[in-house]
């Protein structure tokens, strides 16, 4: 819930933009935490085995450097965007090994083979902490001795464990019963008794007792309060200690048959990465109102408008967002938060059934506010008090999952599509922007025809000239003439394909 006016300021609102105070930065009132999880199968392809490792052909030592020996990045580092999440290695295609070739790889083990780098790079734009890393594999005959070993220590720990509760689930009860009047206590399998009824039950009595031998179809005590409150204690230790039955038995099914993994894979490595991000221009917010906007920008508290009393306000939103649009809700909102902000109380409205204008404006009376929803505010930067009231209040702004870090991108050479031999479109694939048909008459009414002609083959479809342009940047020479773009190629095999025959001259 932010204090909230409605007034244009300084340009920087216009087209829904939104003005926010630095406060929101400051106090982390708009900061979230974002997960990202990186992941890379390990498959036996027909060359060979793919493998999880640090030690990659070409790459130099400091970039391995945070890697652990099964090449997956250690917990706790900081990584950036081109750093080396999970180190892989893949077999080369090559012929047949000669003699020699065997030989060595007798002597030195595979790594002698020839490998190539297939390792998991972080994205353009990634920063953050790595937070936790898995991997999970299919069975295999060298796994099976370890196996033992783990199942072995997990039966290990487990039996401490409940040896642990058993100690305290004595204890408690033993501490419930000392000073209490017996009502008989047998013994489970022969039912002989072992203390009479109507003793009294003191800690040394209680002490040589083994607990789990005594039957518990009678009471204990008389005290009927007390047999109560041993029942409970007895059944919440039967809970936990089938708790920790149950999950041992998951473990060691997990350990014995291994991760579903796709056909193929024989590893899956996992790796997540946290990163935690404050709210900057470029970021998406909206009301509850579909009043959604982008933070043009971050003014300073002292420079946001204020009230009488000197509170500046956290957000500046357009006034002209809403005639247009009508949700006058929004309006409504403002005016009720600040009501129920300056009473000290929340409101319910349902959709379809919220509070009237009539309703509203009772309220704002009731918090002595103006029956208008507007005040007097004072400009932040000359300390002028605005020409007309503004309306101000309270609503719920939300901040949403529509980043400028995940939208910023920049393409310098990349990837082309197959073909049109044009670079491709979006982030996700390193893209380009697309120069489009209403862009190209733009510039043909500039008269800029070299931007045009260089935009049309050389920065995008002739490959060629693609090749030359690049060589001529290199040697310092001029640029040379482009020729034909790859898409006029193509348009001419589809006329073709009409039986349209297309020839230059």
């Amino acid at each position: 819930n932010v204090l909230v006016a409605f007034i244009p300021w300084r340009g920087y609102n216009f087209e829904d933009a939104i003005v926010i105070s630095e406060r929101f930065v400051k106090e982390d009132t708009f900061t979230s935490v974002h997960i990202t999880e990186v992941e890379l199968e390990v498959r036996d392809t027909k060359r060979g085995e793919e493998e999880l490792t640090r030690e990659i052909p070409n790459v130099s030592e400091e970039a391995t450097s945070d890697l652990d020996e099964n090449g997956i990045v250690r917990l706790g580092s900081e990584v950036f965007a081109g750093d080396i999440l999970i180190g892989k290695v893949t077999p080369k295609g090559e012929t047949d090994p000669t003699p020699e070739e065997k030989l060595l790889r007798a002597i030195f083990g595979e790594k002698a083979g020839d490998v190539k780098d297939a390792s998991k790079k972080a994205e353009p734009g990634t920063k953050g902490v790595v937070i936790k890393t898995q991997v999970f594999e299919r069975k295999t005959k060298s796994t099976r001795a370890l196996e033992k070993k783990l199942i072995r220590e997990m039966q290990k720990e487990t039996s401490i464990t409940k040896r642990q509760i058993t100690k305290k689930r004595d204890e408690r009860l033993v501490q419930l019963m000392t000073d209490q009047i017996g009502a008989g206590l047998r013994d489970i399998s022969t039912g002989k008794t072992i203390i009479k009824a109507s003793t009294k039950l003191t800690s040394k009595r209680l002490a040589g007792l083994d607990l789990e031998q005594i039957s518990r179809d009678n009471p204990w005590v008389q005290e009927r309060k007390v047999w109560i409150q041993i029942q409970q204690v007895w059944n919440s230790f039967r809970r936990e200690w089938k708790k920790i039955e149950e999950n041992l038995e998951r473990e060691i099914y997990k350990l014995q048959v291994g991760d579903e993994l796709q056909p193929g894979v024989s590893k899956l490595a996992k790796v997540f990465i946290a990163n935690k991000r404050k709210i900057q221009m470029g970021d998406k917010m909206a009301g509850r109102h579909g009043n959604k906007g982008v933070v043009a920008v971050v003014v300073p508290e002292e420079d946001m408008p204020f009230t009488a009393d000197g509170t500046p306000v956290d957000i500046v939103l357009n006034p002209l967002g809403v005639p247009s649009r009508m949700n006058l809700g929004q309006l409504y909102e403002t005016m009720l938060g600040w009501a129920g902000y300056e009473l000290g109380i929340t409101y319910d409205t349902p959709a379809f059934d919220g509070a009237s204008p009539e309703q509203v404006i009772e309220e704002l009376e009731k918090a002595n506010l103006p029956r208008s929803g507007k005040i007097e505010l004072f400009d932040g930067i000359t300390g002028e008090r605005f020409d007309q009231t503004v309306t101000t209040g309270y609503i719920y702004m939300m901040k949403l999952n529509h980043m400028v870090d995940d939208k910023m991108h920049a393409r310098s050479t990349g990837p082309y599509s197959l073909i049109t031999q044009q670079p491709l479109g979006g982030k996700a694939q390193f893209g380009g922007q697309r120069f489009g048909e209403m862009e190209v008459w733009a510039l043909e009414a500039y008269g800029a025809a070299y931007t045009l002609q260089e935009i049309l083959t050389g920065k995008s479809d002739d490959v060629e000239g693609r090749s030359k342009v690049y060589n001529s940047l290199v040697r310092g020479d001029n640029i040379p003439k482009f020729g034909i773009p790859e898409s006029f190629n193509v348009l001419v095999k589809e006329l073709q394909g009409l039986g349209v025959d297309v020839q230059l001259h």
